[in-house]
């Protein structure tokens, strides 16, 4: 799939570097400003030059929510502090009572915010949302929202947004897609059909392991006003200097996916063929069962790659353990390669749930670095536990 050329006709790349990002009309810089102030001078009561306080909206927020927007193709576009933050205003968006359907596979995280915080005035079902009959089989009468991961967190799960959002429209519901593992240059939700576009900023959108951010962009203006008021009255906005890190990062984002993509391929490659590995998911692999619609809706197959271990537990364990290039630690999507043990590290909250994690599962996120160099060292790891086990 071929991303949609953003504003001004201009390409994907183009777009990442320019949109929202002029040059600063007081120095010529062309680097948006990081603007500091918290508050702005007014030319006369209840008159200003579009800035008030810094809570409701800055200058550099501005040039981060237009940029990213763009690359979204929305008409709309809003920075939050963390991407959980950003979950949370679209769930507080939903009328108290309001049923929310998701699928058996996301972020841990968000099933907390949506189990935990948010139980007392949501309801909350899991179902295979890769089959319409099973999600028509789940609705009820006050479904509002479908929420989806696609590609999902850990487990790689393809869903047809086409498919799922002409569901929701019919019967009155958003559709919410998390666009974190995909980012715009893979994939752009809201041209097949969704309502909300998700993102965690921190991912590969900052793409450098050292801001904590998220995003909404959305096309319906009263949702998008919706939104913003939320933004605004809960106040879990992004600093400047936040806002300035991501849109540095987002300049390049294309060159950078391009890389993740190709080196998650060779990763994949040498653990298809790994004794110490039972399964790989990756929706690039022709046998998984959302290769056809990730093929449709994507435009490569992303950075994220998971495996599970024939050992069980204890090698999953072991494996995270004995990498040297693939640092472990929680998060995904910047240059370095990271490795994780779901169940024990991103997914623990959901322990217990039914999106509970295969303990033998491991996550990876592949970086930038040589290629080569991160295979070896994936495959000394797993040479290390097999080796280990055979003993």
């Amino acid at each position: 799939m071929t991303p949609a050329a953003p504003g001004d006709g201009w390409g994907f790349e183009t777009a990442a570097i320019h949109a929202g990002q002029p040059p600063d009309p007081a120095t010529g810089a062309v680097v948006p400003p990081i603007s500091l102030a918290t508050t702005f001078a007014q030319e006369a009561v209840g008159r200003h030059r579009g800035y008030e306080y810094a809570r409701s909206a800055n200058p550099t927020r501005t040039a981060l929510e237009t940029c990213l927007a763009t690359l979204e193709g929305a008409g709309f576009g809003l920075a939050f502090a963390s991407g959980l933050a950003a979950e949370d205003a679209v769930l507080r968006s939903i009328p108290d009572g309001g049923h929310v359907l998701l699928a058996p596979d996301v972020y841990g995280g968000t099933w907390r915010l949506l189990s935990q915080v948010h139980r007392e005035r949501l309801r909350v079902s899991t179902c295979v949302l890769d089959d319409p009959r099973t999600l028509a089989a789940a609705w009820t009468d006050d479904t509002r929202l479908v929420w989806l991961e696609t590609p999902s967190n850990p487990l790689l799960s393809i869903i047809d947004i086409a498919t799922v959002a002409g569901l929701c429209h019919e019967r009155g519901a958003l559709c919410v897609v998390d666009n974190t593992f995909a980012t715009p240059y893979l994939q752009q939700p809201l041209a097949l059909g969704a309502d909300v576009v998700v993102h965690s900023t921190t991912k590969y959108l900052g793409g450098h392991s050292d801001v904590v951010g998220g995003f909404l962009a959305v096309d319906d203006g009263a949702l998008a006003d919706r939104l913003r008021f939320l933004q605004n009255a809960v106040g879990a906005v992004p600093g400047p200097f936040d806002c300035y890190l991501v849109l540095r990062g987002l300049k390049t984002l294309g060159v950078r996916m391009e890389r993740h993509c190709a080196n998650a391929a060779a990763v994949v490659e040498m653990l298809c063929g790994h004794p110490a590995v039972s399964s790989v998911l990756w929706p690039g692999l022709r046998d998984h069962p959302g290769y056809a619609v990730a093929a449709k809706q994507m435009r490569g197959f992303g950075g994220v790659v998971s495996f599970v271990c024939a050992g069980g537990e204890a090698a999953a364990l072991a494996v995270a353990e004995r990498t040297r290039l693939f640092t472990l630690a929680e998060s995904l999507g910047a240059v370095e390669s990271l490795i994780e043990h779901p169940a024990r590290m991103t997914h623990a909250s959901a322990a217990g749930s039914p999106l509970a994690v295969d303990p033998a599962l491991v996550r990876l996120s592949v970086g930038i670095e040589t290629e080569e160099d991160l295979v070896e060292d994936l495959r000394a790891a797993l040479d290390s536990v097999e080796r280990a086990g055979a003993g």
